[in-house]
C-alpha cells in the first residue's frame, strides 16, 4: 500500500528567491492507516504502560509532589532539544524566588514551559476545548518572557519559516506559505475533533503532532508546543488524569530518527513507520516514569528509616527530611516556615543531616547557605545531562 507524498510543494518568493513550501493534506491518512501486526501489537503495548503510569497516582503517597518535579524535569528536555544548556537545580532555584543569582535566558525559557503547561492544562479542566485558539493561548505564554518575546507570542505567522539552512531557499525543510498557515491549523483542529473516524487515541496524538510539526505554524516555539501538544492531547481524551507523560527524553535521546522519520511522512507517506516510532516511545516513557517514581518512594522510605536512627532529633529531622522532599533545593529560614521548627534546631537537624550523607551544602558560604537533597537530584537530573 503506497500513499505516495503526503501533501504538495506550492513555490513561493521570498526575498526575491524561489521556494517550494511544503502543505500538508489534512489528516487522517488517505488511504486509511493499516494497525495490524507488529503495529497493533506496539500499539497494545504502549497503551498497557500508559495505563500503568495513569494508576501510578494512586499508589504513590504524595503523587502531586512526583508530578511537580517530574513536569520540571520535561520542561528542561523539551526545552533542550531547542538548545538551552539550563540545569534542573538552576530551574528549582530560579521557582524558589529567595535563592541566589540572577535567572539566566535559558531558566527563564523553561520556566515558560512549566507555565504553559500548567496553564493549558488548567484550561481543559474548565472543559476550555482543545483548539487553535488554545494553542496560541499556550504558545503566548510559552514565549511571554526571554528568548522568543519578540516572535509574535500566541499568533499564527505571517512570514515564511524555515527549518535547516540560512534562509528558505537553502532550508532543509520549508512549512507551508503563511497563506496557507489558517487553513492547515483549522484542518488540524477538525481532525482533533472528529473522534468518529475509529483512530484510537494514541494513533491520534501521534499523527496530530508530526501534522503540527510540518505546518509549524508559529515564528519561534514549535517543537516545544507540539510536544505540549501530545500532553494535552492524551489528558483531554482521557488517557491520563494527570500530566504523566512525555517524550522530551524519548525525542532527545533519538532525535536524527526522529526528524527522518518525519521527513518521510511527508516523502513517503510512511505514517506506519511513524506511529510505530511514537508508540514505542509511549511505552519506554511510560515505564520509564513508573520506575522513577519507584525509585523515589523506595528511596524516601530508605531515608526516612536512617532518620528514624536518629534518637532524640529523629521527629526534627522528619521534619526537615518532609521539607526536602518538597524542595530539593532549600534554605534554613524556609525550612523554619515550612516546618515550625526554630533557626538553631533546623541548623543542628541540617548539619546531622550532610553527616548523614543525605543532604549537601552547595554555596560553600558561611551565610544564606542552601542544602541539596543530592541522591534526589541526581535521580531527577538522569536524561538532562547536557550532551
Amino acid at each position: 500500500m503506497r500513499r505516495e507524498a503526503t501533501g504538495e510543494y506550492q513555490v513561493t518568493w521570498v526575498e526575491g528567491e524561489a521556494v517550494r513550501a511544503f502543505i500538508p493534506a489534512p489528516l487522517p491518512p488517505d488511504p486509511p492507516l493499516v494497525l495490524d501486526g507488529p503495529l497493533q501489537q506496539s500499539l497494545e503495548a504502549a497503551l498497557l504502560a500508559l495505563g500503568r503510569l495513569d494508576s501510578l497516582s494512586v499508589l504513590l503517597p504524595d503523587p502531586d509532589l512526583f508530578i511537580y518535579h517530574y513536569v520540571r524535569k520535561e520542561a528542561l528536555l523539551s526545552s533542550q532539544i531547542e538548545g538551552t544548556q539550563s540545569s534542573l537545580s538552576e530551574l528549582l532555584s530560579f521557582e524558589f524566588k529567595r535563592a541566589p543569582g540572577a535567572p539566566t535566558i535559558d531558566v527563564i525559557e523553561v520556566s515558560n514551559y512549566v507555565a504553559a503547561l500548567e496553564h493549558g492544562l488548567e484550561r481543559l479542566r474548565e472543559d476550555f476545548p482543545l483548539s487553535n485558539r488554545l494553542i496560541r493561548d499556550i504558545h503566548g505564554v510559552l514565549l511571554s518572557r526571554g528568548r522568543g518575546s519578540d516572535k509574535s507570542p500566541g499568533e499564527f505567522r505571517r512570514s515564511q519559516n524555515w527549518i535547516g539552512g540560512t534562509r528558505p531557499g537553502n532550508a532543509v525543510f520549508v512549512p507551508p506559505p503563511p497563506s496557507q498557515v489558517e487553513e492547515c491549523m483549522g484542518a488540524l483542529e477538525r481532525f482533533l475533533h472528529d473522534t468518529g473516524d475509529g483512530l484510537p487515541l494514541l494513533a491520534r496524538a501521534g499523527l496530530a503532532h508530526a501534522q503540527f510539526e510540518t505546518i509549524h505554524p508559529f515564528l519561534d516555539g514549535n517543537g516545544r508546543a507540539g510536544r505540549l501538544l501530545i500532553t494535552f492531547l492524551l489528558h483531554h481524551g482521557g488517557a491520563l488524569h494527570d500530566p504523566l507523560l512525555y517524550l522530551s527524553l524519548y525525542l532527545k535521546q533519538n532525535r536524527s530518527t526522529y526528524y527522518e522519520l518525519l521527513d518521510e511522512t511527508r516523502l513517503s507517506g510512511d505514517w506506519e513507520k511513524w506511529l510505530a516510532f511514537f508508540f514505542e516511545g509511549v511505552r519506554t516513557t511510560a515505564e520509564g516514569a513508573v520506575s522513577t517514581a519507584q525509585r523515589l518512594t523506595r528511596m524516601f522510605a530508605e531515608d526516612r528509616e536512617h532518620i528514624g536512627r536518629a534518637g532524640r532529633r529523629t521527629g526534627s529531622a522528619l521534619r526537615v527530611h518532609q521539607a526536602l522532599t518538597e524542595y530539593p533545593i532549600i534554605s534554613i529560614p524556609i525550612i523554619c516556615e515550612r516546618t515550625g521548627l526554630s533557626f538553631p534546631s533546623v541548623s543542628s537537624t541540617m548539619k546531622l543531616l550532610v553527616e548523614m550523607g543525605l543532604a549537601e551544602e552547595i554555596t560553600g558560604r558561611p551565610r544564606n547557605r542552601f542544602f541539596a537533597y543530592t541522591q534526589y537530584l541526581s535521580i531527577l537530573n538522569e536524561g538532562t545531562e547536557p550532551e
